[in-house]
């Protein structure tokens, strides 16, 4: 087996109960919010985009964070971006960048297709043939552009581990985030919630 793959056992937290927008921890450093991917402008957030827009402050990929400078962020946010990363060198690239740049005790926030719900969903015998396309789009990615396919499937297992060997620590399945408008942490079909969201922090420094 592939020792890139060989990941350190993690677990989450329950989901609570859903807060819309999650409240940010009163304990969180000063710095950047850096949204990952964002598609538009919220005051008070830096967008990283790997596609340039009106929107976008920093244009590159983010599994490559050279731009920002170590410890310089409160949150990263991505909705909806690690599942377009190589499970086997890209993803956990990129959530190393993510914990590189926040500062000690600063959050993460992810959401990513859950690869659990969507199985479940697409073996459903009374799904339409065009509703079974559906799920099959939301698992390997809708092909609108350039860069809107998947290249790993995500369920709470696998994205705990991969953040647990990015070094991130204290980690909490949410419902949704809120944050902005037409966020995918909030994406349901058929009455099921079809996003894993999953907060996490840097661990703090000693004392």
């Amino acid at each position: 087996m592939d020792t890139r793959l060989a990941l350190p056992p993690a677990s989450m937290a329950a989901a609570p109960a859903l807060t819309t927008p999650i409240p940010l921890p009163a304990d969180l450093p000063a710095g950047t919010k850096l949204h990952i991917g964002g598609k538009v402008r919220v005051p008070g957030w830096t967008v990283l985009n790997i596609a340039p827009g009106p929107h976008v402050d920093i244009l590159g990929d983010c599994s490559d964070l050279s731009a920002v400078a170590d410890q310089s962020c409160a949150i990263v946010y991505a909705s909806h971006v690690i599942e377009h990363l190589g499970y086997d060198t890209a993803l956990l690239r990129a959530l190393k960048e993510f914990n590189r740049v926040l500062a000690p005790g600063g959050q993460v926030m992810i959401a990513v297709p859950d690869m659990d719900i969507l199985c479940r969903l697409f073996t459903r015998p009374d799904l339409s043939f065009v509703e079974r396309f559906q799920v099959m789009k939301m698992m390997f990615g809708g092909r609108v552009d350039a860069y809107d396919f998947h290249l790993v499937g995500l369920n709470a297992e696998f994205l705990a581990n991969y953040l647990a060997a990015a070094g991130f620590v204290e980690l909490e399945r949410v419902r949704e985030f809120g944050h902005f408008p037409d966020d995918c942490s909030a994406n349901t079909f058929k009455g099921h919630s079809v996003s894993l969201n999953v907060i996490g922090r840097k661990a703090a420094r000693a004392r």
